[in-house]
């Protein structure tokens, strides 16, 4: 909702719970919004071309884009970690944000005709932290966004497109709601603001990243972490 007030059209890209998605567009679209939802795999290139060509249909130029999307692979030590859970998290993590990133570019680059604009790569604090005893699998996906976000940023820049990552710390979401409470109380006592973050608190920073206020900001991550 933040990016639709802020004067966004919006595609959701999606992958399940179809409920969720036409609510969430019935919601914009009931406040003089506009959106559009593709349920896909983002590791699909044939699917991904598809999403940015009916958003340009639908809505005509790109200005940005959010590569939110990601799998964790559940909770793990990594020696007990499947490789094919390890191969499912980075096709969705890393090549999916690689390939939603070359279409995006592909519509926004100046050299291309387009009029220039902004990826924004949700990352996560676990790329700081490395997440051991838990997800490194996961992990190590995000330290991957965050590499592209510093490599794509300089590559782009001449071309108009800045790029800038976002990085969560502990979130109050739906992807920490099979971690044991405990270790969530633990790992929230150790945030010097000493709770979690809210979606909306996450949602404003990618917002502001889009907008024009951010102009001189690229390849670089901004924390939203609360301190920790």
């Amino acid at each position: 909702m933040l990016a639709t007030q802020a004067g966004y059209a919006v595609t959701l890209i999606y992958a399940t719970r179809d409920d969720r998605a036409a609510q969430v567009v019935a919601q914009i679209e009931a406040a003089g919004g506009k959106a559009l939802a593709i349920r896909m795999d983002v590791g699909d290139e044939a699917a991904v071309r598809s999403a940015f060509e009916r958003t340009r249909a639908e809505f005509g130029r790109i200005h940005g884009l959010v590569n939110n999307a990601a799998i964790t692979g559940g909770h793990s030590r990594m020696i007990d970690t499947e490789l094919t859970t390890v191969r499912e998290v980075i096709d969705a993590n890393v090549v999916g944000a690689w390939l939603c990133a070359r279409e995006a570019i592909r519509c926004m680059a100046k050299s291309r005709g387009g009029a220039g604009g902004v990826i924004v790569n949700v990352s996560s604090n676990a790329a700081r932290k490395g997440s051991p005893n838990n997800w490194i699998h996961y992990a190590m996906t995000k330290g991957a966004l965050d590499t592209m976000t510093v490599g794509l940023g300089a590559e782009m820049a001449p071309d108009g497109i800045r790029v800038v990552g976002v990085r969560p710390g502990l979130a109050d979401t739906d992807i920490h709601k099979d971690r044991d409470a405990a270790m969530t109380a633990r790992m929230t006592a150790s945030i010097p603001m000493g709770r979690m973050s809210s979606p909306e608190e996450v949602a404003r920073v990618i917002v502001w990243a889009l907008s024009a206020e951010a102009s001189y900001v690229t390849a670089t991550t901004i924390d939203v972490t609360g301190g920790y």
